[in-house]
């Protein structure tokens, strides 16, 4: 007898699950079949989603038959490489389905039977969000690039700042180093800690 379960998902701790679990509680029987993490969505380390999906030394709780529920597609996870291998492995290797409700189109169950059509415009759906979440990532490094070497351009330095000597530096430096100071008399004297005082011996 197949069952269905709910997945929900926030980045941290600080934040709730309360809208996903209101739009998820109509597809399950109840909050028991709602697997929830509040962790980060760049991997699928996560223990709520391990428990669905197994692992090497413990049995999935999704077998084939089953329907996976989650509201958006990013709940699900944020790097899409591994999304798309996730999907793969639940609906080909668990043989189980997913539904995601905030898209239609990607749910790989059809008038809840086996439908080859369903899961062909749900693979195809998600390989173009994939290719549009990859291009996007693209992008965004080629602005950001493009942006460091405009400001280089216009003489922005990046970094910390190269912090600046006292002005009595050398003569204190020379008689911390001839012995006739002690480091802690030169600190004083150049107004440095002790971290910036031998960062800038040492250059």
């Amino acid at each position: 007898m197949s069952e269905t379960y709910a997945y929900a998902r926030v980045s941290s701790t600080e934040q709730n699950l309360d809208r996903q679990l209101e739009a998820l509680r109509p597809f399950v029987k109840d909050d028991r079949y709602i697997f929830c993490d509040k962790a980060s969505g760049k991997n699928f380390d996560r223990r709520a989603y391990l428990s669905l999906v197994g692992t090497e030394n413990t049995l999935p709780v999704l077998h084939e038959g089953d329907l996976l529920v989650i509201l958006s597609l990013d709940r699900l996870g944020r790097n899409y490489d591994e999304v798309k291998e996730q999907w793969q492995y639940i609906t080909s290797t668990l043989k189980a389905d997913i539904q995601v409700i905030d898209m239609p189109l990607l749910n790989t169950r059809v008038s809840g039977e086996k439908n080859l059509d369903g899961k062909f415009i749900s693979d195809l759906v998600l390989q173009i969000l994939s290719y549009v979440a990859q291009k996007e990532r693209e992008s965004i490094i080629k602005r950001q690039r493009q942006g460091i070497d405009c400001a280089k351009a216009k003489g922005v330095k990046f970094g910390r700042p190269n912090i600046k000597k006292p002005e009595n530096w050398t003569e204190v430096f020379l008689d911390w180093k001839t012995g006739r100071i002690t480091a802690v008399e030169a600190m004083k004297r150049t107004n440095l800690t002790k971290c910036t005082f031998y960062k800038l011996a040492k250059e």
